[in-house]
């Protein structure tokens, strides 16, 4: 003999009011047959839909052993509760429940898809019982453009969508006029005949009699159950077991892939909302991107500005340091010393420098100006540019010219608002005529004042004209970009100090202000990139608030969805989703945001530029996402955890 379907034994379920407890099922023993057609009836706050709801899985009893076909309930996960009520199960209820941002089509597939069945399938057997329920020419409409008997239809296919052998109608003409009342209770009629077990929850005894059994029950206990016709043999339910349903891998694609989809029409639904959510992460990652990007724009310009500076260079004195009285009468760095490093492989240029103080004169003009003897390759170790006119070349040096390089200062001293043009021009430096073959633009020094005038001779020509001193006062070494300035400085003293003998000289590496200055404008652009970083985090904590909200609000929504089969991972699953579809989303914009901001930037700001990173760029895409993931884990879950009745309830 086969098991009785629904087998209910001792069955009492407890409320909690404050500190009492209210028992709203007593002692109920209740055996149902497959093929039944039954109405549960009693008025209101008896506990017919506290019965129904413990019948479908969507609540469990106080105590008391529940079995369906000969399976305990008791021992069921939440998973396996959720199996039943998406492939045994099919709910009509009296308010509908449909999902608002979803057509008639969309909601009668949603207990399918939780069931894993194709696209094609799953919309093919939607179609056939909309069809069958004289929905064909609704199928696109939503909720809002049907009627109440309209509704209740669409009700009806999503209960069969998995061939539900059993289905349970709470009050499901209680909002229908009399003839749609009518046309529903044929409908359910229909669908036992046809071997469905049909449980009605009504209030109503005009309803009540259209069922082969009536089953009273008054204050938690059942008073009466009586047979109006004998059941009629069950007969197998049309349930498509299997059709169309993905396996293994493919099955855990396709949810994902429909989890997505609904996040998307979710949010689609709520545009407002979702726009609102999202603009704390668009003004996050804005922020950010343009705040690394400022500070890489800074950094690219200040090592240009200290590029023309003559950094990432090593000068060469003799003596012990800065300060050394006796570094005037050392004598020993000396031209080979610059050709002995010339050849080294860490040197991009070499160049020897003297110096001295002299006067300069051209007409009744006069003025004092530091004279520095260079080699050709000086203006190249310092990064020095040419506003017109030339430099000197290697050939000058060896022979001892006379031609002189002056700088900006020096320039507008001797030719005031342009008088005249000082190219090829006879000045006395000194007792020395000496003619003028370049200017220099005006350049930032490193030390010293930048008003001070300053000319460049040949070195040469100051040790023959000026100083008559072979020895030299520095050398400059330009350190080549593929070698580590420390590397180079360590390799520098160990050659001069095998020339010398000793170490009768100290070297001042220039890559240290660089590194000095680079290293500032890195700690403040970090700075100003983690108050940027705290925003972004203050718009994920936005994002889990309304998050948050929005699981309070589809409360409902989410009730629907548990009743039709939907799993906790499920729910977790669309919601994470949605979470991090709205931060990757608003990432994406954030992200546009900050590169045309840039580009308004750039042009009316062209002496500065900000410089965007790819890195950057795909590090606040991916650091967007995990906001997603972090934020949105909470209000998934607590979506995730509602209990299904009390969800339906709001």
């Amino acid at each position: 003999m086969a098991e009785p379907l629904l087998v209910l034994t001792h069955i009492r379920r407890e409320f909690r009011t404050g500190e009492d407890s209210f028992a709203a099922l007593k002692d109920i023993n209740l055996t149902i047959e497959a093929g039944e057609m039954v109405a549960i009836i009693g008025a209101s706050g008896s506990g017919k839909s506290t019965l129904m709801n413990i019948l479908g899985c969507l609540d469990r009893p106080t105590s008391g052993d529940y079995r369906i076909a000969g399976r305990s309930v008791a021992g069921m996960t939440p998973d396996e509760r959720a199996d039943l009520r998406r492939e045994h199960f099919g709910f009509i209820f009296q308010r509908y429940h449909l999902l608002d941002e979803l057509n008639a089509l969309e909601n009668v597939e949603i207990p399918a898809i939780y069931g894993g069945r194709s696209r094609g399938a799953r919309e093919g057997r939607a179609k056939e019982l909309l069809s069958r329920l004289g929905m064909g020419a609704r199928l696109a409409h939503r909720p809002n453009q049907l009627s109440g008997g309209q509704q209740q239809r669409v009700s009806i296919a999503r209960s069969l969508m998995n061939g539900a052998e059993v289905i349970l109608a709470d009050e499901p003409t209680g909002a229908l006029d009399r003839q749609t009342s009518g046309e529903v209770l044929e409908i359910l009629k229909e669908l036992n005949a046809e071997g469905h077990t049909v449980i009605i929850v009504t209030h109503d005894p005009g309803v009540a009699a259209h069922a082969r059994r009536i089953i009273e029950i008054s204050d938690g206990d059942i008073v009466a159950d009586r047979r109006t016709e004998t059941t009629a043999e069950p007969v197998t339910a049309n349930r498509p077991r299997g059709a169309g349903q993905r396996r293994g891998w493919l099955a855990r694609i396709a949810s994902f892939g429909e989890a997505a989809r609904m996040a998307l029409i979710a949010m689609n639904a709520h545009r407002l909302r979702s726009f609102l959510t999202m603009l704390g992460i668009i003004i996050g990652i804005a922020s950010v991107l343009c705040v690394v990007a400022l500070g890489q724009g800074s950094r690219e310009r200040v090592l240009a500005n200290i590029s023309n500076l003559g950094t990432n260079t090593l000068e060469i004195f003799p003596g012990t340091d800065f300060g050394d009285v006796r570094s005037g009468r050392i004598k020993t760095l000396v031209l080979d010393d610059a050709r002995a490093l010339q050849q080294q492989p860490f040197a991009a240029a070499v160049t020897p420098t003297v110096s001295t103080s002299s006067t300069v004169r051209l007409g009744a003009t006069e003025a004092t100006v530091m004279v520095n003897g260079v080699g050709d390759q000086y203006f190249t170790v310092k990064g020095t540019r040419l506003s017109e006119g030339q430099f000197f070349d290697a050939d000058s040096v060896r022979s001892l010219v006379q031609e002189v390089v002056i700088d900006d200062n020096t320039s507008k001293t001797l030719f005031p608002m342009g008088t005249a043009s000082a190219i090829g021009t006879i000045v006395l430096i000194g007792k020395v005529p000496c003619r003028i073959i370049g200017i220099t633009r005006r350049q930032q020094s490193g030390f010293g004042s930048s008003q001070s005038l300053t000319v460049y001779l040949p070195y040469t020509t100051v040790q023959a004209r000026f100083l008559g001193d072979p020895a030299l006062r520095s050398i400059i070494v330009r350190v080549a970009d593929t070698t580590p300035t420390n590397r180079a400085l360590e390799a520098a003293t160990r050659l001069l100090e095998q020339r010398h003998g000793r170490k009768d000289f100290f070297v001042l590496n220039t890559d240290d202000i660089r590194q000095t200055i680079t290293s500032t404008t890195e700690t403040l652009a970090l700075l100003i990139a983690a108050i940027a970083v705290i925003s972004l985090i203050v718009g994920g904590v936005g994002v889990m608030n309304i998050m948050l909200v929005s699981v309070v609000e589809r409360t409902r929504e989410i009730g629907v969805r548990m009743a039709v089969g939907g799993r906790a991972s499920d729910i977790l699953e669309q919601f994470l989703i949605e979470a991090v579809l709205i931060t990757l989303i608003g990432g994406v914009a954030g992200i546009l945001v900050a590169l045309g901001f840039g580009i308004v930037f750039n042009a009316l700001v062209p002496a500065f530029s900000l410089i965007y990173s790819p890195l950057s760029i795909v590090l606040a895409f991916g650091f967007s996402s995990l906001i997603g993931l972090v934020f949105g884990f909470l209000p998934a879950r607590s979506a995730a955890r509602l209990d299904p009745v009390e969800a339906l309830a709001q």
